[in-house]
C-alpha cells in the first residue's frame, strides 16, 4: 500500500514538471521573439518620458522669457505635457505590436463628443487663450468692453472681471471679450478728453473761448506738449446754444480730477462775465383756454 502511494505521488510530480515544462517550451520561446520588442518598449518609454520633462522645461522658460500670464504658462505646459504623453504612449503600445488604430479613433471620437457639448465652453476657453497671449489689455486696466466700463480685476481662461465706477462686478465671458471692440483708457498712460460746453446765440463767442481756453492752459497738470496742446473751438450749432469743444490731455492719474474742476470752474468763470449758458426750452400753448 505504501509503495502505491509513493508511486502515485511521483507520477504527480512527474506530470507536474511535464506541465511546467509544456509552458516554458510554448511560452518561453514567444517571451524571446518578443524580448526585443519590450525591452525596445521600455527603452522608448524611458527615454520619451525624460524628453517630454526636458520639452516642459524648455518650454516654460520660452513662456517666462515672454512673460506669459500665470494661468495661460501653467494650461499651456500641462497641455504639452499630456500631448506628448499621448503621443509617447501610443508610441510604446505600437512598439509592442498592439493595434493602436481603435485607441485612436476612441480618442478622435471623445474628443469630437467633449467638443460639441462644451462649444460654449471652449469658445470662452478660446478667447480667454487669445486674450491672455496677445494682451489687448492687463489687471488693472481700466477698459471698456460689451457696453461695459471699469477697472480689470482679474483675467481667468474663461471670463474677465471688472470694477465698475459704481464698485459693482461685471463677469464678461472671454469668448464675447475676444469678438467685441475693447477700448483700453489705460495702455498709453494719457488720455483725451472733449468736454462740450454750450453757450447762448447772444453771446460773444470770442470772448468765451478766451476765458476757456485761458483756464486750460492756467492748470500744470494740463500736458501742452507736442500734438497735446490744449484747444476751444466751435463745434456745432444747435437748437438752443452754440457748442464749444474743450479739449485737453492729462495724465490718467490726473484726469478724474481735472476734468471735474474744469467743468466747474468753467461755468464760474463764463458766468462771472455774463457769458449765458441756455438750456433747451419748449414754450407750450394751450388751444381753446380762455383768456382771463
Amino acid at each position: 500500500m505504501q509503495e502505491t502511494t509513493v508511486e502515485n505521488t511521483s507520477n504527480d510530480v512527474y506530470e507536474k514538471f511535464q506541465n511546467i515544462e509544456f509552458y516554458i517550451n510554448k511560452y518561453g520561446q514567444k517571451l524571446i521573439d518578443y524580448l526585443p520588442d519590450i525591452l525596445s518598449a521600455i527603452v522608448i518609454l524611458v527615454l520619451g518620458w525624460w524628453l517630454v520633462k526636458l520639452i516642459v522645461k524648455l518650454a516654460k522658460k520660452v513662456f517666462e522669457a515672454r512673460s506669459l500670464e500665470t494661468s495661460l504658462q501653467k494650461f499651456l505646459l500641462d497641455l504639452i505635457s499630456w500631448v506628448l504623453k499621448v503621443i509617447l504612449f501610443i508610441t510604446v503600445v505600437a512598439q509592442l505590436g498592439i493595434e493602436t488604430s481603435s485607441f485612436v479613433a476612441i480618442v478622435g471620437a471623445a474628443g469630437l463628443a467633449v467638443g460639441l457639448a462644451l462649444q460654449g465652453s471652449l469658445a470662452n476657453f478660446a478667447g480667454g487663450v487669445l486674450i491672455l497671449l496677445f494682451k489687448p489689455f492687463k489687471v488693472g486696466h481700466f477698459i471698456k468692453a460689451q457696453g461695459v466700463e471699469g477697472t480689470v480685476k482679474e483675467i481667468s481662461i474663461i471670463s474677465t472681471k471688472l470694477l465698475t465706477f459704481g464698485n459693482q462686478l461685471a463677469v464678461i465671458p472671454n469668448g464675447k471679450l475676444s469678438n467685441d471692440t475693447i477700448v483700453n483708457f489705460t495702455e498709453e498712460g494719457i488720455r483725451r478728453e472733449n468736454l462740450t460746453i454750450g453757450i447762448s446765440y447772444d453771446s460773444d463767442i470770442k470772448k468765451a473761448k478766451e476765458i476757456l481756453l485761458a483756464l486750460l492752459m492756467e492748470q500744470d497738470l494740463i500736458l501742452k506738449g507736442e500734438g497735446q496742446t490744449p484747444m476751444v473751438a466751435v463745434a456745432e450749432l444747435a437748437d438752443s446754444s452754440v457748442n464749444l469743444t474743450v479739449r485737453f490731455w492729462a495724465k490718467l492719474e490726473d484726469f478724474w480730477n481735472i476734468k471735474f474742476f474744469t467743468i466747474e470752474e468753467a461755468k464760474s468763470r463764463l458766468e462771472a462775465e455774463g457769458i449765458s449758458l441756455p438750456f433747451p426750452q419748449r414754450d407750450v400753448h394751450l388751444i381753446g383756454q380762455e383768456k382771463e
